[in-house]
């Protein structure tokens, strides 16, 4: 397989696999309606999926990057500006939310020690009202912001159907708005993510491997042509 070929791979790959870690977390997590010290209870009172969950969560993020990058790549050469803030916000969202699936993790090991629970809980309400604000600032803003972005940049580049671009912006309104208001916003938010990074997806899949070479890959794919035709 051709490094051009790899790279559009890898990145459809990354966008299916980041959206279902996704759904998966999502589906899996434990009720954190409550303060510090109910959702380390919610936590310990099921181990299993909280695992599960908070480790796709933390997993996805690394997918989401590629498969946010490749996108805006794509569309980098009809919307330039769109597509490179886009993908640069993106993966501050990624990066903010890679920082708090870590501290998801640790809450993994907190809520099995609920002897400590009252120390536990105060050392995240310091850490989430201090040090960590930048970090959830930048997943918040980043997704946020990055969403919008590259939903005008995928519309306006004409990537993949015509459905795709509104459908990301739908998609933060649900997500950020509507789930505040109604827990079924939630499962309609997952289910819209689901098939909007499966459309991207296959957008990526069907495209021109020519939008994935590099200057030396053209150039080399040239020279070999003209040495077969004799030129």
């Amino acid at each position: 397989m051709k490094p051009a070929q790899l790279t559009r791979t890898a990145v459809a790959i990354s966008l299916v696999v980041g959206a279902a870690l996704i759904v998966v977390s999502v589906l899996l997590m434990p009720d954190f309606s409550g303060g510090h010290r109910e959702r380390l209870e919610a936590i310990a009172a099921a181990q299993g999926t909280a695992t599960i969950s908070a480790l796709s969560f933390t997993a996805s993020q690394l997918f989401l990057a590629v498969g946010l990058v490749g996108v805006a790549h794509l569309v980098r050469s009809r919307v330039p500006l769109l597509a490179t803030l886009g993908g640069v916000l993106a993966v501050l969202g990624t990066f903010g939310h890679a920082v708090y699936g870590g501290v998801n993790v640790l809450m993994l090991a907190m809520a099995q020690d609920l002897a400590a629970l009252d120390a536990h809980a105060a050392v995240l309400a310091r850490g989430e009202g201090g040090i960590g604000i930048p970090f959830m600032a930048a997943g918040l803003l980043g997704t946020v912001l990055g969403f919008i972005l590259l939903g005008v940049a995928v519309w306006r580049g004409g990537l993949g159907p015509r459905w795709v671009g509104p459908a990301m912006l739908v998609w933060v309104v649900v997500e950020f708005v509507g789930s505040g208001f109604s827990q079924w916003a939630g499962y309609a938010s997952g289910a819209l993510y689901a098939v909007i990074f499966g459309a991207l997806a296959h957008a990526v899949w069907q495209s021109s491997i020519s939008h994935w070479q590099t200057a030396a890959e053209v150039g080399v794919d040239t020279g070999s042509r003209s040495e077969r035709v004799g030129v």
